[in-house]
């Protein structure tokens, strides 16, 4: 009782190595009367959830007052400045009540930056908080849901404030719903305001320089932005500085 057994081999016995190996290791096992735990495997890697915002970061109780409820598409578009005619543009998703980021996408605006109270060839975009319900262009759909006017009408000539040509700039276009008559083609002069106010200010494809008053993103970007929108999901943008977009 309690004795371990051995079992006795000769030096030189034929018995193999590995016979004589585990006679010592089951004598271990017996004489200890417990078997040598294996090794605890690594713990494994946990990897957090992001955690989305309830609301959107960066904008201010005014700018947020005018955001539409129901919209979960934003497109924010922050100017480097109040005088600047760069800016970024991030297109925000609301999923189950958190408001998802996209990339941040480079962007112009108005030559001298931003106002909050435009009139037609000042050269500032508006600041607030508009719709995006129609769209169009000099090249075909891309895929977009937003209705979309195709037409050669969509053609812009000469050069920008910097000397870059503008050629291009009108492929693709998203009207921004400033003094303007939601539902109709970006091409529609209805100015509810009076034409002292501006129009036809857009999301447009970018030329690599300032605007008049609109907003341009690059090509690539501004298909993107066009198969994303949906109608469905309100999809508004708000634009202007930092500092404005903050009160």
């Amino acid at each position: 009782m309690g004795i371990a057994a051995y079992r006795y081999i000769p030096e030189g016995s034929p018995t193999s190595a590995s016979d004589r190996s585990s006679v010592i290791q089951g004598t271990a096992r017996v004489a200890t009367g417990q078997s040598v735990p294996a090794p605890a495997p690594p713990p494994a890697t946990v990897q957090s959830r992001p955690d989305f915002p309830a609301r959107l970061p960066g904008l201010g109780p005014r700018t947020l007052a005018h955001l539409p409820n129901d919209s979960k598409q934003v497109l924010v578009v922050t100017g480097a400045g109040k005088n600047s005619a760069s800016s970024k543009a991030v297109l925000w998703q609301r999923v189950d009540g958190r408001w998802r980021p996209g990339a941040v996408w480079a962007a112009h605006n108005g030559y001298r930056g931003w106002t909050d109270e435009h009139y037609a060839g000042d050269l500032h975009s508006p600041i607030g908080v508009f719709g995006l319900t129609d769209a169009g262009g000099r090249l075909a759909d891309p895929g977009t849901k937003l209705p979309y006017r195709h037409s050669r009408s969509f053609s812009l000539s000469g050069t920008g404030f910097e000397g870059e040509p503008l050629s291009g700039a009108f492929d693709y276009v998203i009207a921004i719903n400033y003094n303007r008559q939601p539902g109709t083609s970006p091409m529609d002069g209805t100015q509810p305001m009076g034409a002292n106010r501006g129009g036809g200010i857009w999301i447009h494809v970018d030329h690599g320089g300032p605007t008049h008053a609109c907003v341009s993103l690059s090509k690539t970007h501004m298909r993107q932005l066009l198969r994303t929108l949906d109608p469905a999901e309100r999809p508004v943008v708000v634009m202007g500085d930092a500092a404005s977009l903050t009160r």
